[in-house]
């Protein structure tokens, strides 16, 4: 008994260490990633660099801000991957809400429609896209970002949420008809509640895609930029330092929108829910 809990000690331990070490070394990149915005180049332009800072600064943020070219790109960005976000979400929500009610076999047909679009590439569709968009005066433009993630980003988000409101018990849709409620209401009321984790989760996918967005971003901004364009300016220039502070600031907001939603990333919504 005594080496049955001893064994199981061991092990507990070990995962634990195992899953620091995992989250450490995912974690060191976005560390040297924001060491290098705020270090002196003595301190990174040398043979053998220190992992910690030692001699802090922030004129390479300074320099950033001042530049005048963070804040039209960073608004862009945020304005682009919410206004996919919510679109899709408009689009996608209800069409798999009813997708699910499909007999399997089409439900099947469905989802495989959908991979079969995510397995064109992007730069496949970019230049037809960019050709299309300029006889609609949509090049730089935020709507025309918008449309172009719409294609890729709308498939990925269907095929995420045909299986979460596939996985919701009919009984409860049963269970509120019975009751008087329509089919309007059984979905806002006691579908779209249940399935809150797997559209939260969806769109938390989508909006990281569409904030990292590149490809249709370079075919469909010529005088504008994102922020994806903007660091990719700073590599082409060069620039090392100012590189990583832009690219720091990328991963601002994703921490935050992660931060905000990770309150609605949690297990167990269904269990309890066809009882009684």
């Amino acid at each position: 008994m005594q080496n049955k809990k001893s064994l199981k000690i061991i092990k507990k331990t070990l995962f634990y260490a195992a899953l620091i070490l995992i989250c450490l070394l995912m974690l060191s990149p976005v560390y040297i990633l924001v060491k290098v915005s705020f270090s002196t180049p003595d301190e990174v332009l040398t043979q053998h660099p220190t992992f910690f800072i030692h001699q802090f600064t922030i004129e390479h943020w300074k320099k950033v801000i001042e530049s005048g070219n963070l804040w039209a790109p960073l608004l862009r960005s945020l304005t682009v991957a919410t206004g996919t976000t919510l679109i899709a979400l408009v689009i996608v929500v209800p069409a798999c809400y009813v997708a699910s009610h499909f007999p399997k076999k089409w439900r099947y047909v469905f989802i495989m429609s959908m991979f079969f679009t995510r397995m064109i590439p992007s730069v496949a569709l970019a230049l037809p896209i960019s050709v299309t968009f300029l006889k609609m005066n949509l090049l730089d433009t935020v709507p025309g970002l918008i449309l172009a993630n719409l294609i890729s980003q709308i498939p990925f988000m269907a095929w995420i949420l045909i299986s979460t409101f596939e996985g919701i018990p009919y009984d409860l849709e049963e269970a509120a008809a019975i009751d008087g409620a329509g089919r309007i209401k059984r979905l806002t009321k006691v579908v779209l509640p249940v399935a809150t984790q797997g559209i939260v989760v969806a769109s938390l996918y989508v909006w990281l895609n569409a904030w990292n967005e590149f490809t249709y971003a370079v075919y469909l901004s010529n005088n504008t930029k994102t922020m994806p364009l903007q660091i990719y300016y700073y590599v082409e220039r060069g620039g090392f330092f100012d590189q990583a502070a832009y690219a720091t600031v990328l991963t601002i907001p994703v921490i935050i929108i992660t931060f905000i939603l990770q309150k609605y990333l949690k297990s167990g919504y269904l269990s309890g829910a066809v009882k009684g």
